[in-house]
């Protein structure tokens, strides 16, 4: 009776033991569950956190990047402007150089007009109206502030270049020839800036220009034909040939 009570008692403490024992392991399954738990929260938190830094290291070095390439445009910008500064000096200096120049060019291009003037008036009495017209151009452009000094002094060199060009050409072309109150139809023959020659259609008068005299005279018949032939060779009309042209200068005339 007392041997089946003590092991009823074992029994009973057994039970007891491996309830307490169960319960023990429930905890600790519990509790290792809530460590993985916490662990695996811990985790996320570390990876997000990485995720975090790494996101924020990336904006750093594109910030660092962006600054670097700010700097580099601000310095492109400073050189711009410093080479803008530099150049504006230049135009400003130019625009001195420039009023020093036109106001030494201007009395020289006037001075130039003149000559000009002096040479055509003085010289054949050809194409009066043309050379007439252009040196009035020239004494109107010259005043002009809207006209630039180059402009100015290209007009005044072709109208010297022009000048010169008639000292090497042979030119004909029809005229009136104002003599005794009428006006007669000739042709004008130029002979470079040496001879000027007139003669009829009809070729029955053939003349020249005196310079001494300062008047128009006629020629012999003799010169009727030669002068016929340069206008005909200025003409085109027929090929260059030796011309026998009367000539004669002041010189030549002081002696007759």
């Amino acid at each position: 009776m007392q041997l089946s009570t003590l092991r009823w008692a074992g029994l009973i403490t057994v039970l007891l033991g491996g309830t307490a024992l169960a319960s023990t392991l429930d905890r600790a399954l519990d509790e290792n569950i809530s460590l993985s738990q916490a662990a695996s929260a811990s985790q996320q938190k570390i990876e997000q956190l990485d995720d975090a830094t790494q996101n924020m290291l990336l904006e750093y070095r594109s910030a660092l990047a962006r600054t670097k390439t700010l700097e580099s445009y601000n310095q492109q910008m400073r050189d711009l402007v410093a080479a803008q500064h530099k150049e504006l000096a230049g135009y400003q200096q130019q625009l001195q150089d420039l009023e020093q120049t036109r106001t030494s060019v201007t009395p020289q291009m006037q001075r130039m007009l003149e000559i000009l003037q002096q040479l055509v008036s003085a010289d054949l009495p050809f194409l009066p109206y043309e050379r007439s017209e252009r040196l009035e151009g020239l004494a109107e452009l010259l005043p002009r502030a809207d006209v630039s000094i180059a402009e100015k002094y290209r007009r005044i060199l072709e109208a010297y270049q022009i000048e010169s060009d008639y000292g090497y050409t042979l030119e004909v072309w029809r005229d009136y020839l104002p003599r005794d109150g009428r006006q007669t139809s000739v042709d004008f023959l130029r002979l470079g800036r040496l001879m000027l020659y007139y003669q009829t259609p009809d070729g029955h008068e053939t003349g020249w220009w005196n310079p001494q005299a300062q008047q128009w005279q006629k020629l012999p018949n003799s010169a009727r034909r030669p002068v016929t032939q340069a206008i005909a060779i200025a003409r085109q009309q027929k090929s260059h040939d030796w011309l026998h042209l009367p000539v004669k200068t002041p010189a030549m005339e002081a002696q007759q």
